[in-house]
């Protein structure tokens, strides 16, 4: 049975990571990205995606050992300890930050073509939250039928504008006779690459989630993790080419592609292009969002990390109480005055602790499966391995660094309190043995053995086929 279920090859894989990748991010953030660079923005986002995937070095380290039923979930049980484990958990809830800037940028595009609605952007992306999340009690199925659509009408949309917008770039892009290549210097395109890693991101998450339903996944996936991550940072930098060529850099810096679009496309066209893309793009991150953590969400609540209150399914599964909360996360900051880097950067500061941490986790996890580092597709000598993983904590950090410095004292402070609330609430709910140690403990090593299991079938169907191929 498991056999039959293996039925994604590479192009699969390639495919759906590319159309996973390509989203809301780069439409959020680019304005920001050229404003600490310039016109070397182009550099931040292909350096970006390449440097991105150092800082989820796990993702295709353990994809090249393991055969992980539950994906990035699994990795990060197979990886963490107790306390971290509930920090992990929690960071989950948080994730509503994102959501939240994911609404404030949809309303600034949607305002540019229904423009009396621009004293309303609050009000719109409050209820693009709740709409979204009545559409997640639909159920996933739903959700997928919405994101397929909408990823379709995005990917034209972007077609359609690198071939109208290319040739309308001016002359002299990467010549710096007017300061606007490198204009914020060395650190600056530094910190256009921390500002741009929520954009490159996602070269690794889908191809990592369907991992049980791929053939010979232990090589299918790094291998597409690495393709995705090279074409991603090809369309990303052609579409920078046009966000920062086709009008002076101080008018699109902080700035979404609105203002571009405005200009090398007809009225018509414009409206189009932004309800197609810009907005298409945010609504398929959400989509995505809702869908992919609906489950992780209602482990955190069944896990005892948060009270029992908050594991209350309806009868058909869906988990009310849960998804309220994560609402709320997701609608309040809309109300606080954040800006939509301030949230992008406080989703990511959290997330990028965690890689930092895994990546350094990884050293320990070869030494306790030797087996299988030694039959992994991207195996290599222990000190370049050592010497990888501590620099893909280092970049990890890095963007931590760099995203935390630039925000505001209101955004640093609420950055540290939530850092703090959250690993203090995970080290008071095993204190008081709401989560057990040992219950830990032990779903760790059914993980494991779960990923080990995989991996052995998977073994068994390579073997009987090079004997059938042999047989031929």
């Amino acid at each position: 049975m498991q056999a039959e279920k293996k039925k994604l090859g590479l192009f699969n894989i390639f495919s759906l990571g590319v159309g996973g990748a390509i989203g809301s991010g780069i439409f959020v953030m680019m304005g920001f990205g050229i404003a600490y660079t310039g016109r070397s923005i182009v550099l931040a986002v292909s350096v970006g995606c390449l440097y991105m995937l150092l800082a989820y070095l796990f993702h295709p380290i353990m994809s090249s050992m393991f055969v992980l039923p539950g994906g990035d979930y699994d990795m990060k049980a197979m990886l963490m300890g107790p306390t971290m484990t509930g920090f992990s958990a929690l960071a989950a809830v948080v994730q509503g930050f994102g959501m939240a800037s994911y609404g404030l940028a949809f309303a600034s595009y949607f305002v540019s073509v229904f423009t009396g609605l621009a004293d309303y952007q609050v009000l719109i992306a409050a209820l693009l939250m709740v709409a979204f999340f009545a559409l997640s009690v639909k159920g996933t199925k739903a959700m997928a039928t919405i994101t397929t659509v909408i990823t379709a009408t995005l990917l034209v949309s972007i077609v359609v504008f690198l071939v109208v917008g290319l040739p309308k770039v001016q002359p002299g892009y990467f010549s710096n006779a007017d300061g606007q290549f490198f204009s914020g210097g060395f650190g600056g395109l530094i910190g256009a690459i921390a500002m741009m890693s929520f954009a490159c991101q996602g070269t690794t998450m889908a191809p990592v989630s369907v991992m049980p339903a791929t053939k010979k996944p232990r090589k299918t996936i790094p291998i597409g993790i690495l393709l995705i991550c090279l074409t991603v940072a090809v369309v990303y930098a052609l579409m920078s080419i046009v966000a920062a060529g086709v009008l002076p850099v101080e008018q699109v810096a902080g700035k979404n592609l609105s203002l571009v679009a405005q200009t090398i496309f007809s009225p018509t066209m414009f409206n189009i292009f932004i309800l197609g893309a810009a907005c298409c793009a945010i609504m398929s991150s959400l989509a995505s969002g809702m869908t992919m953590l609906r489950y992780p969400l209602l482990a955190v609540a069944e896990d005892g990390w948060l009270p029992k209150v908050f594991a209350k399914t309806t009868k058909s599964g869906y988990p009310y109480v849960m998804m309220g909360l994560f609402l709320v996360f997701s609608i309040v900051p809309l109300f606080t005055g954040l800006s939509v880097d301030a949230l992008i950067s406080l989703v990511m500061i959290i997330s990028m602790v965690m890689n930092a941490y895994m990546n350094v986790a990884l050293i320990k996890l070869i030494k306790r499966y030797p087996e299988q580092w030694k039959k992994a597709t991207l195996h290599m000598p222990p000190p370049i391995f050592n010497c990888l993983c501590v620099i893909g904590a280092i970049c990890a950090l890095a963007v931590a660094y760099y995203l935390f410095k630039d925000l505001s004292v209101t955004s640093m402070i609420l950055c540290v309190v939530l850092l703090v609330v959250m690993t203090g609430l995970a080290w008071l709910r095993l204190k008081t043995g709401a989560v057990k140690k040992e219950d830990l403990l032990a779903k760790r090593e059914r993980i494991a053995a779960a990923a080990l299991a995989a991996t052995a079938a998977e073994e068994a169907e390579e073997l009987r086929e090079a004997k059938a191929a042999k047989a031929v």
